[in-house]
């Protein structure tokens, strides 16, 4: 598995540009990909990190890390998963860093996604979804999400996120419609961000071994 990985790590870097500051996810694929990038780090300007996981290992390689605001948009935004569906719509957030990938995703103009082939499934659902939320709202979050989904929200203790709120996994969950129920979960009070990545998808799907799918 962790070859399978390695090699989907390495493969992005050839979608990185010249000249460019590169978005960089969060995880263990993506760990393999900083590794990669450090090889090329003179070939780029530097990266904008989703977490401080992330940032610590780019410091570490000599990577210079510059916050969104500075960078504006993003030519690639580089990131794993903890499923994708065949129509590249992504679960993330295992990592607890959901919210700030999913910023970063939607400032760039390409998204790769990382992954290895264990990550691929027919439909959503299998692996929790994650959903961030603020500490006050947790249990009227979780009440709201069983009405409207039937799923099973179970609290993360002991897991702060970088921005300092918790995380509810919800289980049991059959997602044939990611679009419309990330929609739904987004106008809920108290949710800061839902690890669905449907309404903007990943537009390259690199699975280690395997040709990359391009949307």
């Amino acid at each position: 598995m962790s070859d399978s990985k390695r090699l989907a790590g390495e493969k992005a870097i050839e979608f990185v540009e010249d000249g460019s500051i590169v978005g960089v996810g969060t995880g263990s694929t993506v760990a393999y990909f900083i590794d990669a990038l450090a090889r090329i780090r003179g070939r780029i300007e530097g990266a904008v990190s989703s977490s401080e996981q992330s940032t610590a290992r780019l410091k570490q390689h000599g990577i210079p890390v510059i916050d969104l605001n500075a960078a504006g948009p993003l030519p690639l935004y580089v990131d794993g998963a903890d499923e994708c569906d065949p129509h590249k719509h992504l679960i993330k957030g295992g990592g607890a860093a959901l919210t700030r990938e999913k910023i970063i995703a939607q400032a760039s103009q390409r998204f790769v996604c990382i992954i290895d082939p264990a990550k691929r499934v027919p439909v959503l659902g299998r692996f929790p979804l994650p959903v961030e939320v603020i500490p006050m709202a947790r249990s009227m979050v979780a009440r709201e999400i069983v009405e409207l989904t039937a799923g099973q929200p179970v609290w993360r203790e002991n897991v702060v996120t970088d921005n300092g709120n918790w995380v509810l996994d919800v289980h049991g969950l059959e997602i044939t419609d990611p679009v419309a129920l990330e929609q739904r979960l987004n106008q809920i009070p108290g949710i800061v961000s839902v690890g669905l990545f449907a309404r903007r998808p990943a537009d390259v799907v690199i699975v280690g071994g395997e040709p990359p799918l391009v949307l």
